[in-house]
């Protein structure tokens, strides 16, 4: 008797895991450079957590900044472990993404000259942040690119199509296997399936965001790094029903709203890097034993964010007459899946762009609205990159057995959130190291490797930066314990 017919496999010159900002926008280069491309998508397009994105872009485009002023603020930042070539990279070629993407046909928000209106954010020394509808940023975007990758012959999007494991042959990475059997092959794969933020049981992310393109590029061999850092945005609504978790932008603090404690006088400078505003209402709950902090946002123009004003008033709450009740949730995983600046891993023919990249750019701390920005330049590079793979001399057959993401319990989310959140130490750390999921057992090999206090990890057994540790970064290769390792 025969076997079962062989499992289709779909033919592509660059197969993108992710249509996030990211894969959107390496699938449309490398459509636009005349490539086959493969979309997969677990969602359907326009609803992946870029969607919800409420940050802009950061570019150096007003007269009186630079990429070099763009630069330093990432560095300051990032808490001396910022990769200087990467931030340079970055900055450099920010605003000609933003030119790029208006080609494309996304409408950025003007001031009252016609210009690009610049928005402020925290540890900015310059205005240089752009939006797209305000505080939709994400979802403008998002939806627009979608619209120009559904109509490019060139692409075939694969939607509610879930990856479930890398296909490697001799090494290289020759394609992904997806959780309904059918398999992609390609001489480049880019990984752009978000970060791992929702692992922790209080989170800004939308579920998804569980590290799944970590893990598939662990599994094929890939060197992950700095997974000990994992930056708490400061004002995440708490205690409203249905929007716990809700992100209010930090672009609001650039429009003056402040922070308030319990007795709703100010305790912290609005403006400085996130993970210095994390920490300081983190410790302020702690010393009034509280829940919360308050977002003092009444005297903000409510027109100009119009989508956290329409949904805090539906839940009962109207922003522009009452303070909204805030504390940190996790929001951003600086660390990743080791890549060069051209988005390449430690496996040929496997590429990692946006959340799911350590490149080094964010450092400890992700400066503010460079994550969107990261998106388009590094998808746009590793997508051209991809490109030169060498074609693959004989297709592969026979695509590996599909395994079965581990997916978090709530035990594991509780214990990160306990063990690794804004403040952690050895014995918490060692715990969490005994938990069956995978990224959470790095997470805490990272953090008990890192013996002091940089950005957003603060242990309180070691509460000061250790200047020896400038520069280096926690790498996890080969399936071993961490190690430092000094990038430049």
């Amino acid at each position: 008797m025969s076997g079962p017919p062989p499992s289709p496999t779909v033919d592509a010159e660059v197969a993108v895991v992710g249509a996030g900002a990211a894969g959107l926008y390496a699938a449309l280069t490398a459509a636009r450079a005349g490539a086959r491309v493969a979309l997969v998508s677990a969602t359907p397009l326009a609803q992946t957590a870029s969607y919800w994105a409420q940050g802009g872009l950061a570019a150096a485009l007003d007269p009186t900044d630079s990429p070099d002023l763009h630069r330093r603020d990432t560095e300051i930042a990032g808490r001396g472990i910022v990769r200087r070539s990467a931030a340079s990279l970055l900055c450099r070629e920010a605003p000609g993404a933003v030119r790029e993407l208006e080609e494309h046909g996304v409408t950025f928000d003007r001031d009252a000259s016609g210009g690009l209106a610049l928005g402020l954010e925290g540890g900015h020394s310059k205005r240089r942040v752009v939006h797209a509808g305000g505080s939709a940023t994400g979802r403008r975007v998002v939806r627009q690119l979608s619209a120009v990758v559904v109509e490019e012959p060139r692409i075939e999007v694969l939607e509610q199509a879930r990856a479930a494991a890398p296909w490697t042959v001799d090494g290289r990475c020759v394609g992904v296997v997806l959780e309904d059997g059918r398999a992609v092959r390609a001489r480049a794969t880019v990984l752009a399936t978000g970060g791992a933020a929702a692992l922790w049981a209080r989170t800004t992310n939308p579920p998804g965001s569980l590290g799944i393109g970590m893990m598939l590029a662990h599994a094929a061999g890939a060197a992950l790094a700095d997974l000990e850092f994992v930056q708490f945005h400061p004002t995440a609504v708490t205690g409203i029903p249905g929007r716990e978790g809700f992100l209010v932008s930090e672009a609001i603090r650039g429009e003056g709203a402040t922070l308030l404690d319990a007795n709703h006088e100010r305790f912290v400078e609005e403006l400085k890097p996130r993970d210095e505003v994390a920490l300081a209402v983190f410790r302020k709950m702690v010393e009034q034993d509280t829940k919360n902090v308050w977002l003092d946002m009444r005297h903000v123009d409510p027109m100009a964010f119009p989508n956290i004003v329409g949904a805090l008033r539906e839940s009962g709450l109207d922003p522009a007459t009452e303070l909204v009740p805030v504390s940190p949730a996790s929001h951003f995983c600086m660390g990743g899946v080791v890549a060069d600046l051209d988005g390449a891993s430690s496996v040929p023919g496997l590429y990692v762009v946006g959340e799911t990249a350590c490149t080094g750019l964010h450092g400890a701390n992700r400066l503010a609205s460079n994550s969107l920005t990261e998106c388009f330049v590094q998808g746009k590079r590793a997508a051209l990159a991809g490109l030169s793979e060498p074609r693959l001399p004989v297709a592969p057959e026979n695509p590996p057995q599909t395994t079965a993401i581990v997916a978090p319990t709530q035990a594991t989310r509780d214990a990160l959130w306990l063990h690794a959140g804004l403040r952690r130490d050895a014995d918490g750390l060692r715990q969490l190291s005994a938990d069956p999921h995978p990224l959470a057992q790095i997470v805490a090999a990272c953090g008990m490797l890192r013996q002091e206090s940089r950005g957003a990890h603060f242990r309180s057994d070691f509460p000061e930066v250790d200047p020896a540790l400038d520069g280096h970064h926690a790498v996890v290769r080969n399936g071993g314990s961490p190690a430092f390792e000094s990038w430049t």
